[in-house]
């Protein structure tokens, strides 16, 4: 393998040349030319004619792309072929209305289009002067956020990456509020986190990073998928009994596993009671506050202390925008402690515009910018009528199962996820139907027909659907079902 001392040394290149290719590379033919193979990508994905996702093993994807870096650069077309021909067909294809697999969103066409001119901008909202329009709509977008929360006057809060960093910013905030010497000593051994059995793994990450450690985080038991209120009671009165230095209780609101939604307002009376910091994971649940029919599950998240949020899942941005939203912004601004004077101000206004001190990121994208222009062309009622249309398809899958004996679902689904298991005529054993769901889900994604996902309940091994696609309709999932129930059948036919 060449070493930095023998790799060849690069042809001369006239800097005329680079100049005239950045002229031409910015002409709004070239730009055209993106936004067809884009929009070409949109209609056939949205078409649901070509396979979801690619058929192609590891070491084959990476064989296409086995090559040395370029030494010189080819004419733009040529790029725009390679792309067209090995990028685009071997990707997922989340437009696809039979894509029904993680948690990420096909995005919203204006929000794509956006990001052609966040990247023209490319201005840092760490630093209100280096982005001073960026960072005033990332302040109106929080505003409008905490005012759907519910969050009062003195709220706030900052864009994320997404769920795990605005969970673990949270957690800091909170730590450092129980243990004001953190920072400086570290934690030497105190302090416990309180979670549900089934919270996001970002609370055991954030749990290490900051130095609770994860012999620290207290599990809860869950009842119907759902963090069980009364065990979370029985053990926080120990906690406290022995004064374990609780730095928070995280509740989940959207589950990964089924998009369950925890007690928020029971866990919030318990939380208040003992004056212990709540904080709501809903980066995936907390947009149910968009909906009219579905924001009744998030009663009592105004009351928690710090939400997670992802626009990136149910708002239907592109990846990656995450927020952290804040009831009181006081504890966000006190989470970080670096002073920068040659780019933070001191005090001040100044100190509520930089958000770069209130992250962990000091070069930050404008993404509130495409959320800002999603919500300028959808509105909030166009967004919550995606949600419902999305959590209703979900909803009429679980009624597809409840009629086909082959099929089981393991709940009913709260938000857009669902969890089912198909069982045959039921005479295999549980174990067995593990290895035969398991292998379903493989062959079933090999076959180009759909995408899905799997997942364990009770150590038992479920398929699992994410209903992300506002193409998807109940026929799409019947489909599947349909598809799968084939795939079962077909070894016992003596078929391939």
């Amino acid at each position: 393998m060449p070493t930095p001392s023998n790799l060849p040394s690069a042809a001369h290149v006239d800097p005329r040349e680079i100049l005239e290719q950045l002229t031409s590379d910015a002409s709004p033919d070239v730009g055209a030319a993106f936004a067809d193979l884009v929009a070409s990508y949109l209609a056939r994905a949205a078409s649901g004619e070509d396979p979801v996702s690619t058929a192609l093993d590891p070491a084959q994807l990476a064989g296409m792309f086995a090559e040395p870096v370029p030494e010189t650069g080819g004419p733009l077309a040529t790029v725009l072929q390679r792309v067209a021909r090995d990028v685009v067909p071997e990707s997922n294809w989340l437009h696809h209305p039979m894509a029904m697999g993680h948690q990420v969103a096909p995005p919203l066409p204006v929000a794509i289009w956006s990001e052609s001119l966040i990247a023209a901008l490319n201005q840092s909202i760490a630093v209100w002067e280096m982005s001073p329009v960026g960072s005033s709509i990332e302040g109106r977008v929080i505003r409008w956020m905490c005012d759907l929360a519910g969050y009062g006057d003195t709220a706030g809060g900052t864009f994320t990456s997404g769920g795990t960093e605005a969970t673990t910013t949270a957690l800091l905030s909170a730590r450092n509020a129980r243990f004001p010497d953190a920072w400086e000593k570290g934690m030497g051994g105190r302090g416990t986190i309180v979670c549900g059995a089934d919270a996001h793994y970002a609370v055991t990450r954030a749990a290490g990073i900051l130095g609770v450690g994860t012999d620290n985080l207290v599990s809860i038991p869950s009842r119907d998928n759902r963090m069980d209120v009364r065990a979370l009671a029985a053990q926080l009165a120990v906690l406290v009994g022995r004064d374990a230095g609780i730095i928070a209780v995280v509740a989940t609101a959207g589950s990964t596993a089924t998009g369950s939604f925890d007690d928020l307002s029971a866990i919030a009376d318990l939380c208040e009671d003992q004056g212990i910091w709540l904080h709501v994971d809903g980066a995936h649940g907390a947009s149910a506050l968009f909906s009219t029919r579905h924001r009744g599950r998030l009663r009592g998240m105004e009351r928690a202390r710090s939400v997670a949020w992802d626009p990136h899942k149910m708002m239907l941005m592109p990846l990656s925008a995450g927020m952290l939203l804040m009831r009181d912004a006081r504890d966000l601004d006190s989470a970080f402690a670096q002073r920068a004077p040659y780019l933070f101000g001191e005090g001040g206004a100044e100190r509520v515009r930089d958000q770069g001190r209130r992250s962990f990121m000091c070069s930050r994208r404008a993404d509130a910018l495409k959320v800002w222009i999603a919500l300028q062309r959808h509105g909030r009622r166009g967004i919550g009528a995606m949600y419902d249309h999305l959590c209703e398809t979900t909803h009429e899958l679980w009624r597809s199962i409840a009629d086909r004996p082959d099929f089981e679902a393991v709940h009913e689904p709260e938000s857009n996820i669902l969890c089912f298991r198909y069982v045959g005529d039921h005479t295999d054993t549980d174990e067995a139907l593990d290895d035969t769901n398991a292998a379903l889900r493989v062959r079933y994604n090999r076959s180009g027909h759909g995408w899905i996902t799997t997942t364990l309940l009770n150590e038992r091994r479920m398929l699992r659907v994410t209903v992300m696609n506002p193409r998807t309709t109940p026929d799409h999932a019947r489909s599947m079902l349909a598809r799968i129930a084939e795939l079962a059948l077909a070894p016992r036919q003596g078929a391939s």
